[in-house]
């Protein structure tokens, strides 16, 4: 467990309080944590370094109640947490990890075909200095793989999918389908018609978010070269 403050600014006044920070970043994304396993601290502060406490009026006004746990999950919510220089590089460590085994699972020696070992690519991305970010993999994959080209012979597995996308659903979907997108064409209908070229790795993950979207309503298909 690491504490950190959580930090939320309105008006003039700035509310702080201690969090554990894992907690805290997980009740940010969304997931359900009670926030009896958030709170780090009996009081909320409008400078904690100088342990200057906000008054109850201060808490009413901004918050709407005085109660520590609402207040606390307002801060976390609407605010921001201090992250510490150790869960940065955790996250990166971890997001390293992710990567090497993405690429141990779809990439291969454009030579041989051939897959490549994980203290290979784990040398060869240090050794080509490309960058890891703690951001989802479909989202730097490309610019590793092209790091990673200057000395390894590598490509990544894909597969080329079609997918028709009805019009009342092209907005929402079309972020999505962005990522991957070779070929689009609008229809007179409205709908959408785009070619995607996809690691095959993600291909399962992809088809969940779309059908989250979509609901199925959705025509895919695979083209074989």
């Amino acid at each position: 467990m690491t504490d950190t403050i959580a930090r939320l600014k309105s008006g003039k006044l700035t509310f702080e309080t201690m969090v554990d920070l894992d907690s805290a970043m997980k009740f940010k994304k969304g997931e359900k944590i009670p926030i009896s396993e958030i709170i780090r601290d009996n009081f909320v502060y409008t400078d904690i370094k100088k342990s200057m406490k906000a008054g109850k009026a201060e808490l009413d006004n901004t918050f709407g109640t005085s109660e520590l746990a609402k207040v606390v999950e307002q801060i976390v919510k609407k605010g921001s947490l201090e992250v510490t220089q150790e869960f940065r590089d955790e996250a990166i460590e971890n997001k390293r990890k992710q990567i090497i085994d993405f690429l141990s699972r779809n990439a291969v020696d454009a030579r041989t075909g051939r897959p490549f070992t994980p203290d290979i690519l784990n040398n060869s991305i240090k050794q080509a200095g490309a960058k890891i970010e703690n951001l989802p993999i479909e989202k730097q994959i490309a610019g590793i793989v092209e790091k990673l080209k200057i000395i390894l012979p590598i490509k990544i597995e894909t597969k080329k999918i079609k997918i028709k996308i009805p019009s009342h659903l092209t907005g929402q979907t079309y972020g999505l389908v962005q990522e991957y997108k070779e070929k689009e064409e609008w229809l007179a209908d409205g709908s959408l018609e785009v070619i995607i070229n996809i690691p095959v790795g993600i291909q399962i993950e992809f088809y969940d978010r779309l059908n989250k979207i979509t609901h199925g309503a959705t025509i895919t298909q695979e083209i074989k070269e």
